[in-house]
């Protein structure tokens, strides 16, 4: 029998590679992106979702390759930033290229449509412990999740008949990093940053994390299920208990050097944001407009995940730290690669030093 067919937009991503990865040979993957990955399995179109031509001609292609029955269309494809500055791709690559894609679907035979949402769709919970289910309330804070939400909305009107997944993730991992929040938090500490020492929010918070695999099992998952699942499924995807900031900065530091006990400061958030104007041209990631944020507890209720597609995340943070860190003692500076830092950057001590020497 052929191969259901499986249509991933931004499959040269992280994400979107490790999805084609997992479903090709069980299913007739299609990677739709605006470039190629090597090696990558399956066909490949190329596609600009922001261009009503180029959706139509690559659409095309999929219907004369492989014909029009889809079992299910993985949409990853997105823009996000995380300078904090308003900018009009929001609404014209997440909103508007998903609204273009999805109305022309409607000439295909469409079992699922899988979205990328997050989790910030959500006000975040009062306190550790309170979880976040996917009836709470909608509240997002800045650019990327309100263009999440505005496309969750689009997406229920436009679907027709299409059944449709809003997967709302938490903030992705691997064993190398591959998290901006992770992977600079881990930095800080190798540099011994200031901003290493001080928080301006409570440190017995935290966020929840979703490891790549975890989060690939929950794809392949809905798409098998996809004749079981309800018309409109909202469903979050994440660990069940966030790491502190004050934990994952004391577990980073005795990985690093020994010292189980980070010292961390809280500091009032208008000294924050003075100290992070300031730094905005040599610390690319700590912005004035993150520190309100920085309060934020993200637990996540996940039974629906588990009821509807017998899903459980299998990796913790706290179990893949010593992974992620372990891969960077054994080569920094390919770790720092994988991770978009430049290697140049990287302290003296941290080239000449063994990584034996290191950590415990």
């Amino acid at each position: 029998m052929e191969q259901p067919l499986v249509l991933v937009t931004g499959s040269s991503g992280l994400i979107g590679r490790a999805v084609m990865d997992r479903l090709a040979g069980v299913y007739d993957v299609v990677g739709l992106s605006r470039s190629h990955t090597s090696g990558a399995p399956g066909d490949f179109v190329e596609i600009d979702v922001t261009s009503d031509e180029s959706v139509r001609a690559a659409l095309d292609k999929v219907r004369e390759r492989h014909g029009h029955e889809v079992a299910s269309v993985v949409h990853l494809a997105a823009y996000y930033d995380f300078s904090g500055k308003p900018s009009p791709l929001y609404e014209k690559v997440t909103v508007e290229g998903t609204r273009r894609l999805i109305q022309a679907l409607q000439n295909f035979s469409i079992e699922q449509f899988w979205f990328s949402s997050t989790m910030l769709v959500h006000a975040p919970a009062e306190q550790p412990g309170d979880e976040v289910e996917e009836s709470d309330e909608l509240r997002p804070e800045w650019d990327y999740p309100r263009s999440k939400v505005a496309t969750e909305k689009l997406l229920r009107a436009e679907r027709v008949e299409i059944p449709i997944v809003l997967a709302r993730i938490a903030g992705v991992y691997d064993e190398w990093g591959h998290s901006i929040p992770i992977a600079h938090q881990i930095k800080r500490i190798v540099e011994r940053d200031v901003t290493a020492y001080v928080f301006p929010g409570d440190p017995s918070h935290g966020q929840a994390f979703l490891h790549l695999a975890d989060l690939v099992d929950a794809v392949e998952r809905s798409i098998d299920r996809r004749r079981d699942l309800p018309p409109e499924l909202p469903v979050l995807l994440g660990e069940r208990k966030a790491m502190s900031y004050d934990a994952s900065q004391d577990e980073i530091g005795r990985l690093l050097y020994g010292t189980g006990n980070w010292a961390t400061i809280r500091i009032p958030k208008p000294l924050a944001k003075l100290g992070a104007w300031g730094q905005d041209l040599g610390e690319p990631f700590i912005k004035p407009w993150m520190i309100e944020f920085a309060d934020d507890q993200y637990e996540l209720d996940v039974d629906r995940a588990c009821n509807a597609l017998g899903w459980e995340p299998r990796h913790s943070l706290r179990a893949t730290l010593p992974t992620i860190v372990g891969n960077f003692l054994a080569d920094p500076e390919r770790w720092y690669d994988e991770n978009d830092f430049n290697p140049a950057t990287l302290p003296e001590e941290w080239r000449q030093t063994p990584a034996p020497l290191r950590g415990c």
